[in-house]
């Protein structure tokens, strides 16, 4: 019998990525703050003296609080999967641009540099005979980013597709022309790892092919 997976997170790409690795998980949007959940991190790093979050502890917070989310809200009877990805350079983290002057300044400050896209992955595991466990880490792997010319990121912020992205980039749609290469998972850079996922899957004892439609 199929494992129920629900996936906690809006994101197509995702969706198209667990697809086409054979599993066909339920959709159901969380509507946690995001804001809210960094600014507590910020808060708790802060109290314990531990300074500033790295975008590991960032991206792994809101995967977390996504997937609890719909835990706690909803009677799901399955494996949920929360993820959020953001793009590192020089220190500074990045999520999605929202409009079109921020795509534009951010491909300016990145093109022709390299960067980090961390992705947090959280699994909760809430089948009635299941593990009931909560566990999750994140992938890193290192983007090339070309040297567009501005003509180039105008044509590409005008397609609209870097305003609602991660680090305001695709690899496998409009973006993909201008990465020049990765060094670590590309279905990390996509929005889920599938091989950290086989890793977090092992943990609560259910092997990935028994998600598998």
């Amino acid at each position: 019998m199929t494992v129920p997976l629900l996936l906690a997170s809006q994101s197509p790409a995702r969706l198209a990525t667990l697809r086409s690795a054979g599993i066909v998980p339920e959709v159901l949007v969380s509507g946690v703050d995001e804001d809210a959940v960094l600014a507590g991190l910020r808060a708790l790093h802060t109290e314990q003296g531990w300074g500033e979050p790295d975008p590991a502890d960032a991206v792994l917070a809101l995967a977390r609080a996504k997937a609890e989310h719909i835990a706690a809200e909803y009677d799901t009877d399955a494996i949920i999967l929360g993820c959020d990805s953001m793009l590192e350079i020089d220190g500074a983290i990045h999520g999605k641009p929202r409009d079109a002057e921020t795509a534009r300044e951010r491909w300016r400050a990145m093109r022709g540099r390299t960067g980090v896209l961390h992705t947090g992955h959280w699994l909760v595991d809430d089948r009635e005979d299941g593990s009931r466990g909560s566990l999750g880490a994140s992938s890193a792997t290192t983007v090339r980013f070309a040297d567009l010319t501005d003509d180039e990121i105008d044509a590409y912020v005008a397609t609209g597709e870097p305003l609602n992205v991660a680090g305001g980039f695709t690899v496998d749609g409009l973006g993909g022309p201008y990465v020049e290469g990765i060094d670590g998972d590309f279905h990390g850079v996509v929005g889920v790892s599938l091989p950290l996922l086989r890793h977090l899957l092992a943990e609560i004892g259910v092997p990935i092919h028994a998600l598998r439609a």
